[in-house]
């Protein structure tokens, strides 16, 4: 099993949702680019993170 923490910043809100682009590590490319969370969970956050784990 592989673990992954991806961190996300604000990039603006939509009508349902607040959407957040991803910060890759240096020299990297995004893992998932652009992810989308329900206002009533995002709240203010300006920053997010997201633990993704690949099994084998």
């Amino acid at each position: 099993m592989t673990k992954k923490n991806v961190s996300f910043e604000y990039e603006k809100e939509t009508k349902n949702s607040v959407r957040y682009k991803e910060i890759p590590d240096e020299g990297t490319a995004p893992i998932v680019g652009t992810l989308y969370v329900q206002k009533w969970f995002a709240g203010n956050s300006k920053f997010i993170e997201v633990t993704i784990e690949k099994k084998d």
